[in-house]
């Protein structure tokens, strides 16, 4: 063809070869350049349009220019190709060549926008752990506990996006550029510093650092007395936002007052139960417990302290097999948190709290969303409190679509809590998302790798894909003995085993009868065993089960639904029928 022979003699599809090789380059460098400098989605559009626009162009220079000799000269025009067929070609050829880019455009940028979890807000903080410079290592609570007040000061500033303190705290000890640091947990700046305590006296060095480029912002060194470490963090917090160019709201202000107290110890032992909460253990949470009480001997009108002894003793009753010792800690958590919330009103951790347990002991779903939505208003960046509100409210009562908006936003306020991408998972599992379940499960996993929840739901998403093989695999993983026998029994039943399923259900009643009476009807629900099902559900409910707030959504009922049974739990339980 004439048009073609001609299109090779001005050389145009070498130049629409070189280009699109460029354009594909510039995209995938664009990219991870807007993340790192936080520029916003729109960027990546308008790069996308020139680049398509440029095509034509490309063509029409390629068409009446050449490269000789090292120098740009003008084509030769052959007889027959008229300019209108220059123009005609110019267009067709453009718009074909544009196409690649708008299909990476409409495609790809829709894909990256359902799987992203970066929170869209700025500017943005990361409050890593400051580094104890104090000779006796059993110090380090308080460091870790000064840096963790000042991430949970920062989070109640609007419009501020702050890091979680999990993910903040996995590069404790970890000689990491602010840069990768920026990267991996998506924020633009960085606080870190060092504390040093002698005596009645504490020094306290921070520095505010721009993850694009590791240049310092702000730093500052305060050397005060303990009693005004208090002084000392608002300074610090009031600094920040100055930096950043943010305001301080009242309700923000009062809040840190209400963290305060003048007596060194009662904030010591304080700072002693953070620490041993965040293990995260059955130990961890009793030695919390203990050191908070220390500290309300002292001070028994310290809010913070009331919050933290309430959340301490709800997990200790998780832990325990006794149906009656359950009860009563539940019922000493409740009255720990109503004690927190009375005395600190404007705090969220007493809010959060008691939300969890109004749901969990009472099934007051209402109640526990006005807690939550307080809690949230007064520390709007907490993934904590967010994870929480998905899975104490949302979740039970069947808003699915809100529970994972939540749940993905703590995720991408946390990156690297495990927690937080287990509990986006689980929630994806329920609403039969079981591709994008797998992605949230899999990397709670690659995060921690030990767990209870996460090999369990794993596990479910593959029996529910009919792959019962490999769920007995991913559940044996699970450190939970309860969830790992229900998911033996409910696997081996897949698999036709119908002995090996009864001896995992037999040593399930045999072991965890008072504590995971819902876990037992769960295996006969799957299994088909209607009335015993719905038997041991009731005493889920009797007991006050935690998990008897899945039954609305649990994909491992479904065989129940229809039942006029399953209707009247719902009622009983305060959960919609709809």
């Amino acid at each position: 063809m004439p048009l073609v022979r001609e299109l090779q003699r001005r050389r145009v599809f070498r130049a629409l070869a070189g280009y699109a090789v460029a354009a594909f380059a510039v995209l995938q460098i664009i990219e991870p350049v807007m993340h790192g400098l936080h520029w916003p989605d729109a960027v990546l559009s308008y790069v996308v349009v020139a680049l398509a626009v440029g095509f034509p162009a490309v063509v029409a220079l390629a068409w009446v220019f050449d490269l000789r000799g090292g120098r740009i000269e003008r084509t030769p025009e052959t007889a027959g190709l008229t300019g209108a067929r220059l123009i005609v070609l110019v267009i067709a050829v453009g718009a074909f060549a544009a196409t690649p880019g708008l299909v990476y455009y409409f495609v790809f940028r829709d894909r990256r926008a359902s799987v992203s979890t970066a929170p869209l807000s700025a500017p943005s903080i990361a409050a890593l752990p400051l580094v104890n410079l104090t000779r006796d290592p059993d110090q380090e609570y308080f460091a870790d506990g000064l840096a963790e007040e000042l991430l949970n000061l920062l989070a109640r500033v609007p419009g501020l996006h702050v890091a979680g303190r999990t993910s903040s705290f996995a590069f404790k000890g970890k000689n990491e550029d602010v840069r990768t640091i920026g990267q991996k947990l998506n924020v633009a700046t960085v606080l870190e510093g060092s504390v040093q305590k002698a005596g009645d006296r504490v020094r306290i060095q921070v520095q505010l650092i721009n993850a694009a480029d590791g240049y310092h912002l702000w730093s500052e060194t305060y050397d005060r007395k303990l009693t005004d470490v208090f002084a000392v963090q608002d300074e610090i917090a009031q600094s920040v936002v100055q930096a950043l160019k943010l305001k301080l709201l009242p309700a923000q202000a009062s809040a840190s007052a209400q963290r305060r107290t003048d007596n060194v110890e009662v904030y010591t032992q304080y700072l002693l139960g953070r620490q041993f909460s965040n293990r995260l253990t059955l130990d961890g949470f009793r030695r919390a417990a203990d050191a908070y009480r220390k500290a309300l001997a002292g001070e028994p009108g310290f809010a913070p302290a009331w919050a933290g002894l309430a959340q301490a003793t709800y997990w200790i009753a998780d832990w325990s097999e006794n149906g009656t010792e359950i009860a009563e800690s539940r019922q000493h958590a409740l009255d720990a948190a109503e004690k927190a919330v009375a005395l600190g009103p404007n705090l969220a951790d007493g809010y959060a709290a008691r939300g969890v347990l109004r749901s969990a002991m009472r099934h007051d779903w209402e109640g526990g969303k006005a807690d939550f939505e307080r809690a949230l208003s007064l520390s709007p960046e907490n993934p904590d409190v967010q994870r929480d509100f998905a899975l104490f409210v949302l979740r039970p009562v069947g808003r699915l679509e809100d529970a994972i908006v939540a749940a993905r936003r703590s995720a991408a306020l946390d990156p690297l809590n495990g927690r937080a991408w287990g509990t986006l998972g689980s929630l994806l599992v329920a609403a039969g998302r079981l591709q994008e379940a797998h992605d949230a499960l899999n990397r709670s996993l690659e995060v921690n790798p030990d767990q209870a929840f996460t090999p369990y739901w794993l596990g479910v998403a593959l029996l529910l894909e009919g792959q019962p093989v490999a769920a007995l695999a991913e559940i044996q993983r699970s450190t939970s003995g309860v969830r790992r026998l229900t998911g033996v029994a409910l696997a081996q039943h897949d698999l036709g085993d119908a002995r090996a399923s009864q001896r995992a259900l037999d040593e399930v009643v045999a072991r965890y009868a008072e504590s995971g009476p819902y876990r037992i009807a769960v295996i006969y629900a799957w299994r088909g065993e209607t009335d015993r099902a719905f038997a041991w559900l009731d005493r889920a409910c009797a007991q006050r089960d935690l998990g008897i707030m899945l039954l609305k959504t649990d994909p491992l009922l479904r065989g129940l639904r229809g039942d006029p049974r399953y209707m009247a739990l719902l009622k009983k339980l305060n959960l919609p029928v709809d």
